[in-house]
C-alpha cells in the first residue's frame, strides 16, 4: 500500500481544534459588529478571470497572483490576493443601481504567491467593510470607528491607529518640491527608512521635515502643519484631525505621513491598526477610487482586518465544559443539557474513554457530574 504524504505546500496549514472553531467565532464576532452598523455581507468567488481581476488592481499586487488555466473557458484564472477589489467590481456591476452610500462587508480566504517574514502563511483570512459612494470625513470617521469596535468585540485591547497621507509625496513633487518619477520612488524609499542622510545625499533636503513629523498624533500633526507653509495640505490635515478627534481617548493615535506600505491604491487617507502584544499590523484601511459602471471614478473608504495572529494567540477561543454521555444515557436529559449550552459527546462503545475525549463531566442519573 502506497504511503500517503502528510506534507502541505509552504505557507499552508490545517486549522485544527480549537483554532478552527476560534477562527469561526472571531469571524462571527467581527461580522456581527459590521452588520450592526448596516454593512450588508457579500461573498465574491475565490477565483476570477485574471484580466478582470487585474483591471481593478494597482501597484505590485499583480505579481502576487496565483494563476491557472480554466479547462472550460481556456482563459487564465487567478486566485484573489485581496477581496477589496472584488467588492469594487460588485458595487460597479451587480449593485450599480443600489442607493449610495453603499455599505458592504465581507469575509474570506485570500491567497498569496509568496509569504513574508512577519506573515509566513500564504493563505489567510481577510474580513472587512467598504463604504462606497463617498470618502467624506464623516464616512472615514465611521469606518475607523467601526474597525476599532470590531477589534474590541474580538477581545483586542491596547489598539493604536496610525494615520498616513498616501498621496502626500505626489502632491509635493508636483508642486513646491518637484521630483521626476524616478526621484519620487527614491525619496519614498528614503522616507520609508527614515534616512535623513539619504535624502540629503540626493539633494531632497525639502523632504527632511517629514521624518520629524512622525510619532504621537498631536505633536506630529503640529510639525506637519508647520511644514505646510503653502497650505497645500490644509483640507487633508483638517480632515484627518477631525477623524482622530472622533476616536481620541478610545485608542492610541500616531501619525506617519509618508507611510506607503499597503497603501498603493489609497488616496487622501490611510490608516493602520496595531495592538499591544502583536508584531505587525492587524488591519489597514483608507480612501480610494473605484470605476463605476460608466467607467467614471466613484469614491470609497474601507478597511480590511487580517485576524490570523489573533487566532494563534487564543482570541476567539471559548472554554466549554464537555459532557460525556455513557451508553444507554437519558436522551431527553442529554437534549436538555445541550439546550442549556453544554457540549455532549456520546459513547459509541464500552471502550470510549471520557478523559481521552476531552470531557469534563459525565451524565449520571440525568445530571452532570464533574470527572
Amino acid at each position: 500500500m502506497q504511503k500517503l504524504s502528510n506534507l502541505l505546500p509552504e505557507g499552508f496549514h490545517d486549522a485544527l481544534p480549537p483554532n478552527a472553531e476560534a477562527a469561526s467565532r472571531l469571524e462571527r464576532d467581527v461580522l456581527d459588529t459590521l452588520a450592526s452598523h448596516g454593512y450588508a455581507r457579500v461573498s465574491p468567488p475565490l477565483a476570477e478571470y485574471e484580466d478582470v481581476l487585474t483591471a481593478r488592481m494597482q501597484g505590485a499586487a499583480k505579481s502576487d497572483l496565483m494563476r491557472f488555466v480554466d479547462p472550460i473557458s481556456q482563459r487564465t484564472l487567478a486566485l484573489r490576493p485581496d477581496i477589496t477589489m472584488q467588492i469594487g467590481r460588485i458595487a460597479a456591476t451587480s449593485m450599480a443601481d443600489a442607493a449610495r452610500p453603499l455599505r458592504l462587508s465581507y469575509s474570506g480566504q485570500v491567497l498569496k504567491l509568496r509569504s513574508g517574514q512577519l506573515h509566513p502563511e500564504r493563505s489567510r483570512l481577510q474580513i472587512g467593510a467598504e463604504l462606497i459612494g463617498t470618502d467624506s470625513v464623516a464616512a472615514a470617521s465611521e469606518i475607523v470607528s467601526v474597525a476599532i469596535e470590531a477589534l474590541e468585540r474580538a477581545g483586542v485591547t491596547g489598539i493604536t491607529v496610525d494615520f498616513t497621507l498616501p498621496d502626500l509625496i505626489d502632491i509635493l513633487a508636483a508642486g513646491p518640491l518637484p521630483l521626476n518619477e524616478a526621484q519620487i520612488a527614491e525619496v519614498r524609499g528614503e522616507l520609508d527608512m527614515k534616512d535623513a542622510g539619504g535624502l540629503a545625499a540626493m539633494g531632497a533636503m525639502g523632504y527632511l521635515p517629514l521624518i520629524e513629523a512622525t510619532g504621537p498624533f498631536n505633536e506630529a500633526m503640529k510639525r506637519l502643519r508647520a511644514f505646510d507653509a503653502e497650505n497645500l495640505l490644509t483640507s487633508r490635515l483638517d480632515g484627518i484631525s477631525k477623524i482622530a478627534a472622533s476616536i481620541e481617548g478610545k485608542v492610541s493615535l500616531t501619525l506617519d505621513p509618508t507611510e506607503r506600505h499597503g497603501f498603493e491604491y489609497q488616496s487622501w487617507l490611510g490608516f493602520t491598526l496595531y495592538a499591544e502584544g502583536f508584531v505587525g499590523a492587524l488591519g489597514r484601511g483608507g480612501s480610494y477610487e473605484i470605476a463605476d459602471a460608466r467607467g467614471d471614478a466613484e469614491m470609497a473608504v474601507g478597511f480590511s482586518l487580517y485576524p490570523n495572529p489573533l487566532i494563534g494567540a487564543g482570541f476567539g477561543a471559548k472554554q466549554n465544559d464537555v459532557l460525556f454521555l455513557p451508553l444507554g444515557h437519558d436522551l431527553a436529559a442529554a437534549k436538555q443539557m445541550r439546550d442549556e449550552g453544554w457540549r455532549t459527546v456520546a459513547a459509541l462503545s464500552n471502550k470510549d474513554d471520557a478523559n481521552a475525549m476531552g470531557c469534563t463531566h459525565r451524565l449520571d442519573n440525568g445530571k452532570p457530574q464533574k470527572i
